[in-house]
């Protein structure tokens, strides 16, 4: 199959972008997007061109890193699905395909389709662990959790921390990242303790990152590749209430 693809180049974050064209020929439907763009790659650099700069690592739907907006939509048409498990399968011989990096002035463009999501480490440095004694590690079972609490905190915990929340977002909140990461801690017996100030001291670093906030539109989850539920961001207001109320009595 034959394809168009009208990709977003800019050197760097103090550069002007555009949108450039690049035709690729015979790219077999079981490559993935991201195999597809490395055979872009192949081709420029055979031609003395620059190649196109794009994140990936695992390319295994785990890492979060294949950050691309492909034809409007946060990682692509599929639901469910990191950008380097899409496959050309799921386009048509002869499309014209769009590929931008995250829109965000909280994820600034580095270069291409590369942006800076270190706004997220913050977010996590704010309040994303759990104080804890060192020593040896405790036993298993010296302290039971309800199945129930321990399937809510392995959902939270599915958060790949990709930033599609944040790309999709009209008001580019990254509440849904948020919430998942507190959420993952607060819903343990062990995260008990810092659970309320850990969920105020994400949010306000949330906001100091220049976040928008949230008015629960859902496009959040409806781009998530590992289905983050929105009710995330209603527990996370609930904690965050809840350390403005102790703060005040």
């Amino acid at each position: 199959m034959n394809v168009t693809l009208r990709i977003w180049r800019q050197h760097d974050r103090h550069a002007a972008g555009r949108m450039v064209s690049y035709g690729v020929e015979s790219i077999s439907p079981d490559m993935s997007f991201l195999e597809m763009l490395d055979v872009l790659n192949e081709q420029l650099t055979a031609a003395g061109d620059d190649p196109v700069a794009f994140d990936n690592d695992c390319r295994e739907g785990i890492c979060g890193m294949c950050s691309l907006v492909i034809n409007g939509i946060a990682h692509g048409p599929e639901e469910l699905t990191a950008s380097c498990q899409l496959y050309m399968r799921h386009f048509t011989d002869g499309d014209t395909i769009d590929i931008e990096p995250w829109r965000s002035p909280s994820f600034p463009i580095l270069r291409d389709l590369i942006v800076d999501r270190s706004a997220f480490d913050r977010i996590i440095q704010a309040g994303g662990y759990i104080s804890a004694p060192t020593g040896a590690a405790p036993d298993a079972a010296a302290m039971l959790v309800p199945k129930k609490d321990a399937d809510r905190a392995f959902d939270a915990a599915t958060c790949i921390g990709c930033g599609a929340c944040v790309a999709a977002c009209p008001n580019g909140s990254a509440m849904l990242f948020t919430g998942a990461k507190a959420t993952h801690l607060g819903a343990l017996p062990q995260g008990q303790l810092e659970r309320n100030s850990r969920a105020l001291a994400m949010v306000n670093q949330h906001d100091a990152e220049g976040f928008g906030g949230c008015t629960e539109i859902g496009e959040c989850t409806a781009v998530c590749p590992v289905g983050i539920p929105l009710d995330m961001i209603s527990r996370l207001n609930g904690d965050v209430l809840s350390a403005l109320r102790d703060n005040t009595t």
